[in-house]
């Protein structure tokens, strides 16, 4: 009897605690929200195979492309790094909806390129290697939820979402093998891209951007499928 008792605590404390880094909160006690969430960002970027979360540092991004305004960008095996520093400036939670903010201080990205047409106002074209560097990006994610009943628990799904995105210091752009190696050409675009960086990444950075947020909102679905709201949520 004192065995199976035993067995039923491990059993039970396990279920528990699926995920022993979230803590569960009210909805109006925004300060125990912002403090899990800020607990969460080190264990979900590291990845939680438990519960089937991959890695988001690095993050590995197989295509990404732009074809707007003359300019058409293929993005290739993608590298993103610097997801493990980012911060959660606000997190709310009201009814079925979450927003979220995150707030990165240095992303790396890497990867092959193909460019062709016109960036802004100057023409270019390229095919090699590219690295982005961004500094203090600022994104807001909008989350709708939806309740799912399994195995006597409710758990979340991510019903939609959308996101809005603010780079607040600069980004720095570099692309190997411009104008088939015309150095002089090359640290033309160069030195326009770097000059005008916002408008440049509000050209080209849109796809990659998402490609990233869509893997942030794909670990919160993870974690939704697999951790019953008792342990989220208190209301």
């Amino acid at each position: 009897m004192k065995l199976l008792l035993v067995v039923c605590v491990l059993v039970c404390g396990a279920r528990a605690n699926v995920a022993p880094f979230l803590t569960a909160c009210k909805a109006s006690d925004s300060a125990c929200l912002l403090a899990s969430a800020k607990k969460a960002i080190p264990v979900v970027t590291a990845g939680i195979p438990a519960l089937g979360v991959q890695p988001l540092d690095p993050m590995a991004i197989d295509k990404a492309g732009s074809r707007e305004a003359g300019l058409e960008l293929d993005m290739r095996d993608t590298t993103v790094k610097g997801l493990k520093n980012c911060d959660i400036p606000n997190f709310k939670r009201s009814g079925k909806k979450i927003n979220l903010d995150v707030k990165c201080p240095n992303l790396q990205l890497t990867g092959d390129y193909t460019l062709g047409g016109k960036l802004l106002i100057l023409p270019i074209e390229g095919k090699g290697k590219y690295k982005i560097k961004i500094r203090d990006i600022l994104v807001k994610i909008m989350i709708e939820t939806a309740d799912v009943e399994k195995g006597g628990d409710v758990f979340w799904k991510v019903a939609s979402w959308k996101f809005t995105s603010d780079v607040q210091t600069n980004v720095h752009f570099a692309f190997q093998n411009l104008f088939n190696g015309n150095q002089q050409a090359s640290d033309t675009i160069h030195q326009f891209a770097n000059t005008n960086w916002k408008e440049i990444y509000n050209e080209v950075g849109t796809p990659v951007t998402t490609a990233i947020v869509s893997r942030i909102v794909k670990a919160i679905e993870k974690m939704f499928e697999k951790v019953p709201v008792k342990e989220i949520s208190l209301d």
